[in-house]
């Protein structure tokens, strides 16, 4: 001190601009070395190294940290303020800032001395040591190695000679993911366990320490993470991003899990093909998702999308729907009664039922199964023994009576494996070329047949137009000529009936006349009768003479009369001949002379008058070609 006071000239300054912080590290040395004063400003700690101690006290085997006051590095810390008794010659005392934690980041702890880990732990557990600020406390109870704590946001008096200290980011999980998370650190997975069991109170894996404590295992965990950001040591857990599973409208999720306890089947004794159980259980669960987003853990479980809606499944080589059930199905080949090939292009409309899609899924474990071993063998399978009991042609022919049998025969089978057959429909049908062009031959041929029949047809039309119109042209004088026949035959009739009228008066006359002439001639006949045979011999000397004349005459006028008794009729020439006698040679049917009989001087007279009469009358008529019947 006397030392000081006689060179208090020098040191006065020189304390003075140490004291106003121009020479902060030697200003502290300057302190250190003539006060064993140390001061720690408000942002940093002091970390002590002891370079001796008095007794010659040492480490314990193993150990880097002094904790009872051995030589060495030091646990414990000097706060901000001052600190006496620290001479330099024997403590070293290094200024540390204090850590600093951002927002969104944490601080990963890594002890580099302590009591050993437990065989077969990777992480250090938890000891109360005010979030590893006592370092003193840590030493008592705590492990060395990297630590589960960590330090959040904030600023923090850690002893940097004890330990290691890393800031990383927390963890975020994006929207529309969940987080599968994996366990560094725990109880070994029980045998055939693909995760770990649930445990609760770890606030989503961001406290390892409660994880731990209850009996958390190691590995990958059934729980999962949702979207958000947390604090998680990735030293004890690492997260990899899935997408949330998504059911689209019109479908539902079977869940087939992989992870849980044995299930109890719960199907019941109608469904023997495979088991259901409840949701948690391992197996299919008999409730289905209905659609959304589910945050499932895609690790130990998958999701079967199995439509509701009607199918659409294509046996044909250019047609894939959209769900791709059917990009494996192709056209179905067939052969004919007759040996012919061809080929069906077919679709088949299937529905499976919200309760019935686990049934489907335990039964065939997907819906490309269910394609692949029902569907396409079954439809063609019958495709083909349909095919093969007709021939190509019948085939063609009854495609819609076909159809409809394909449609009840399927829908038995498919309805034993729990699905709906819709509808079954032949789309198209190819059959082999040659016969093909044998049929658009005689089709063709057909057609052109039918062709050659409408141009008759229409040939005809055209003659019966032209007919019709020729007709409507010359009606009026079709009408004309209908009326003028029909006036002439009017008058025809009239006339007849004026002729037969005539002929009956004219024969009732002559009746009359007849009859009078008879009774007058048989009242002559005895007075002329011996005039008559003396007479005779002449008469017949004359009618010899006379009947070759006769004869030829008559026959000429029988040959005449013959024809025209078949061109007009007997009757009818009969009536002619009179009426065109009597006005031809104008015969007067009353008798101009009248003989009668009286006296016997007279009655000679009078009896050859009577054959002059008759005489002349012959002779009339035989000039006339006519002969009248008296």
């Amino acid at each position: 001190m006397s030392f000081f006071f006689s060179n208090a000239g020098v040191f006065v300054p020189l304390i003075v601009l140490l004291c106003i912080g121009l020479i902060r590290p030697l200003r502290n040395f300057i302190f250190q070395l003539l006060f064993g004063v140390v001061y720690v400003p408000e942002h940093c700690i002091g970390l002590m190294i002891k370079k001796f101690t008095v007794g010659g006290a040492r480490l314990p085997e193993g150990r880097i940290i002094a904790s009872n006051g051995e030589a060495g590095y030091q646990s414990r810390t000097l706060a901000p303020g001052l600190h006496y008794g620290l001479w330099p010659w024997q403590f070293e005392i290094k200024l540390q800032e204090l850590i600093t934690v951002p927002n969104g980041q944490i601080c990963l702890i890594s002890a580099k001395d302590g009591k050993e880990l437990p065989t077969g732990q990777l992480l250090a557990r938890y000891e109360d040591c005010n979030m590893f600020q006592d370092a003193d406390k840590f030493m008592q109870t705590g492990c060395k190695g990297k630590q589960t704590k960590f330090l959040t946001a904030g600023r923090y008096r850690i002893n940097t000679l004890l330990f290691d200290f890393e800031l990383v980011e927390s963890t975020k999980v994006g929207a529309g993911k969940v987080g599968i998370v994996t366990v560094k650190d725990g109880a070994p997975l029980t045998d055939g366990a693909i995760a770990g069991i649930l445990i609760d109170g770890h606030n989503k894996f961001q406290d390892p320490d409660a994880f731990l404590k209850n009996n958390g295992q190691r590995g990958l965990q059934s729980d999962v993470i949702l979207s958000g950001e947390y604090y998680l040591n990735p030293w004890f857990v690492s997260v990899s991003e899935d997408d949330m599973t998504e059911v689209p409208i019109g479908n539902v999720g079977v869940i087939v899990s992989f992870f849980g306890k044995e299930g109890v089947d719960v199907s019941g004794d109608s469904f023997t093909q495979g088991n259901l159980v409840k949701k948690g259980e391992k197996g299919v669960c008999v409730d289905a998702l209905e659609p959304g987003k589910y945050a499932l853990n895609t690790k130990i479980l998958k999701v079967e999308i199995v439509p509701t809606t009607n199918i659409v499944l294509n046996w044909a080589n250019a047609r894939t729907e959209s769900h791709q059930l059917d990009a494996d199905l192709c056209t179905i080949t067939v052969r004919s009664k007759d040996g012919f090939k061809f080929n069906l292009d077919v679709s088949q409309i299937i529905h499976i039922p919200m309760k019935q899609a686990p049934m489907v899924i335990a039964r065939f474990g997907n819906m490309k199964n269910l394609v692949s071993q029902v569907l396409e063998p079954t439809i063609g399978n019958y495709f083909r023994n349909s095919a093969q009991g007709s021939d190509v042609i019948a085939f063609l022919n009854d495609r819609v009576t076909r159809q409809d049998e394909s449609k009840k025969a399927i829908s038995a089978v498919l309805s034993m494996y729990n699905v709906n057959a819709v509808d079954t429909l032949i789309n198209d049908i190819t059959p082999p070329e040659d016969l093909m062009k044998t049929l658009t031959d005689r089709k063709l041929a057909q057609e052109i047949n039918i062709t050659y029949e409408q141009k008759i047809i229409a040939e005809k039309t055209r003659q019966e137009l032209e007919k019709n119109t020729n007709l409507a042209n010359i009606q009026g004088q079709i009408v004309t000529a209908e009326q003028g026949v029909i006036i002439a035959n009017k008058n025809a009739d009239a006339a007849i009936k004026t002729a037969e009228g005539e002929k009956q008066s004219i024969q009732l006359r002559a009746d009359a006349k007849s009859y009078q002439t008879a009774k007058e001639a048989e009242g002559q006949a005895n007075a002329t009768k011996a005039l008559a045979l003396a007479e005779a011999d002449k008469i017949k000397a004359i009618g010899d003479a006379e009947a070759g004349k006769i004869e030829a005459i008559g026959k000429a006028t029988s040959e005449a009369y013959d024809g025209q008794v078949k061109a007009i009729g007997q009757n009818n020439l009969a009536k002619m001949k009179i009426i065109e006698t009597i006005a031809t040679n104008k015969l007067e049917l009353t008798p101009k002379v009248l003989v009668a009989g009286g006296d016997s001087g007279n009655g000679v007279i009078s009896s050859m008058l009577g054959m002059k009469l008759l005489e002349d009358l012959e002779r009339g008529l035989l000039d006339g070609n006519k002969t009248i019947a008296s």
